[in-house]
């Protein structure tokens, strides 16, 4: 929500007095820095603001947010920010959640605030690790991932958050990487333009409990032949010129081609504004069965908006159906209505 009239603000005004407490050399900190210096220029006021977190690392981002915020409690901050965002649309809702506040415990929470479209912005970073606690596997971690709860590897299938989203008919769903702050920036600004539930899974890397895990995507070295960057309308090209391509084959599977071994007319065009999700829901899945154990090596895989489509947002429907109750009935009864059939005395 712009207000045009919002008088000029800077990094300085969106950075609370707070320290900031993460280990050094943690990707929260570059999260944390797009988030600061991207607000001043949505034309928001920071008292408009509000940024709601769960339980994690990630969770201590009200702290350092110069915004009305909430620390709330595991895997509930989807709920809370519900609750905020309904009652008081004229505010800014932000949520701040990790892989394991989001995914196990608030999984429920997660998916209801997806579906129904409640108009939020959420940052689901993710380590594919428990980082608050020490270094558990989360429901983000790899078949096979040695860790203080799992000494024989877990044999837990990990969640592919992006396609839990679309599952969750999110109407808004894109990824990001911490080391590109003008690419977190844009993730961002676009999430917070579009009205309804913005999802953005921001890979995040602990260099404490999980150092180095998307190192051969996100690494620089690795980037321009690793990283698939999507332009809704453009054909789905990256590496170096753009030598490599997408497209769909008879079965539906997407594939990684040479460009020029079968022509850039064959290529898949990237449809971000497609409501039948199975195009994003295909794009979420590229890679994911080569990346979901530890013995595999990585292949390319999407990053950019993946989804944007435009459906009503709850807040709004809520806010219509009250408005219709009340010229149509009147004030309600409270007292009637727990006082109406079904009701006994218990002596």
């Amino acid at each position: 929500m712009t207000d045009t009239a919002v008088s000029l603000t800077t990094k300085k005004d969106w950075t609370s007095d707070q320290e900031v407490r993460w280990c050094p050399g943690c990707g929260d900190y570059g999260i944390l820095l797009a988030v600061q210096m991207l607000m001043p220029e949505l034309g928001v006021k920071p008292e408009n603001t509000v940024f709601v977190s769960g339980i994690g690392c990630s969770s201590r981002f009200p702290y350092y947010m110069n915004t009305y915020g909430m620390h709330g409690i595991h895997g509930r901050a989807p709920a809370i920010a519900t609750g905020v965002a309904v009652a008081r649309p004229d505010l800014d809702v932000w949520v701040v959640t990790g892989d394991g506040d989001a995914l196990s415990i608030g999984g429920n929470h997660l998916i209801h605030a997806l579906r129904r479209n409640v108009n939020l912005t959420i940052l689901l970073f993710n380590n594919r690790i428990y980082g608050l606690t020490k270094g558990q596997y989360s429901p983000t971690s790899e078949l096979g991932k040695v860790t203080k709860s799992t000494p024989m590897g877990s044999i837990d299938h990990p969640f592919n958050p992006l396609a839990l989203a679309l599952g969750a008919e999110a109407s808004f769903v894109a990824r990001t990487h911490d080391l590109d702050r003008k690419h977190m920036m844009e993730t961002f600004r676009a999430a917070h333009a579009h009205r309804g539930s913005s999802f953005i899974e921001i890979l995040q890397n602990c260099n404490v409990f999980n150092d180095g895990a998307f190192d051969e995507v996100t690494g620089r070295k690795n980037r321009e032949e690793m990283m698939i960057d999507l332009h809704h309308g453009e054909p789905i090209r990256f590496g170096e010129n753009g030598h490599a391509g997408v497209v769909m084959g008879e079965d539906g599977q997407l594939r990684i081609v040479e460009v020029a071994e079968i022509g850039i007319d064959a290529i898949l065009k990237h449809d971000a504004h497609r409501n039948d999700p199975s195009l994003a829901f295909a794009l979420a899945r590229l890679g994911a069965d080569d990346s979901a154990t530890s013995s595999s090596t990585w292949t390319p895989i999407p990053f950019g908006v993946f989804r944007d489509v435009v459906r009503a947002d709850y807040g709004s429907m809520v806010g219509a159906q009250l408005a219709e109750a009340s010229t149509k009935k009147g004030p309600g009864d409270l007292r009637k209505l727990l006082q109406s059939a079904g009701t006994w005395q218990v002596s």
